[in-house]
């Protein structure tokens, strides 16, 4: 997700001619950093919190050290810690080297993932976790690696960058169906849990429409390249979901959604290299 985000506003800027590696693989790592430090931080408060326990979906479906004690508590949050300042040190040469426009993003970014999951906030605990990952990836991400190659702020990389947002949300809301019962069994109001299993899943059918939708319109006016219409690639494996989700929501719901949003960004990615490559089509 990371990786397609980061790409796909530096795509953007590749398109105006302004393209560099270094800054790139800097952004790169730097953006890598900050989301397993979030993903790190998340563990440590969902643990501290008493939603992460031994038993618990998330212990079923993935390693998770926190949960059965084998890292302490001060280790997990130190790594979290050492993490996000590997992205300050990351924010810091980008700001210096292209654009100071690259720190503002880059602290709302952390301070929006800390809050994601750390008191007293806990967006995600107040039925906002969906929206705030999408503002992360489909909105900060993108339009930070924009800055980074161009040193402007520009429309263009949040709007073009829409479709991989709702997908990255699409990922969080197929996880949280997915474990609504448990969820609100602990008090954590994910949106899943304040709209009900059969809404939220209406939701996702909803959102995953809209994901090619808007790319069809925005190749239509004019916004995209012809080329992004090989994202339409993945529309069998979307409605295969689709169909799936309207039942129970299987165990794999979030990797399958996940395997999902990788496709379909690496398409959306090629047709921008295509239309770098081959611009008068």
């Amino acid at each position: 997700m990371t990786f397609s985000s980061v790409t796909l506003g530096t795509l953007l800027a590749a398109l105006d001619g302004r393209f560099s590696p270094l800054l790139y693989a800097v952004a790169l790592a730097g953006m890598v950093a900050f989301h397993a430090a979030a993903n790190v931080l998340n563990d440590y408060y969902d643990v501290r919190h008493g939603v992460d326990r031994v038993g618990a979906p998330t212990t079923r479906y993935r390693p998770h050290p926190a949960a059965f004690g084998q890292s302490p508590p001060s280790t997990t949050l130190g790594f979290s810690l050492g993490l996000y300042g590997v992205t300050l040190l990351a924010g810091a040469y980008l700001a210096y080297a292209a654009s100071f426009l690259v720190l503002p993003l880059v602290l709302a970014g952390v301070v929006g993932s800390v809050f994601y999951t750390a008191d007293p906030l806990v967006l995600k605990k107040r039925a906002m976790g969906e929206l705030t990952v999408f503002l992360m990836w489909g909105v900060l991400v993108p339009l930070g690696a924009y800055v980074v190659q161009t040193g402007t702020v520009s429309w263009l990389p949040v709007a073009a960058a829409v479709p991989v947002g709702i997908l990255v949300g699409l990922v969080l809301l197929a996880n949280n169906i997915r474990d609504i019962e448990y969820d609100g069994s602990v008090g954590m109001r994910t949106l899943a849990v304040a709209l009900g299993a059969r809404r939220a899943s209406r939701l996702y059918e909803g959102l995953l429409v809209a994901v090619y939708a808007f790319v069809l319109g925005g190749v239509l006016v004019g916004a995209l390249p012809v080329w992004c219409l090989l994202v339409f690639l993945t529309a069998p494996e979307a409605l295969g979901l689709r169909r799936m989700f309207r039942g129970a929501m299987p165990d794999n719901a979030d990797p399958r959604t996940a395997a999902l949003a990788l496709k379909f960004s690496l398409l959306y990615m090629v047709g921008l290299v295509l239309a770098i490559l081959v611009p008068k089509v």
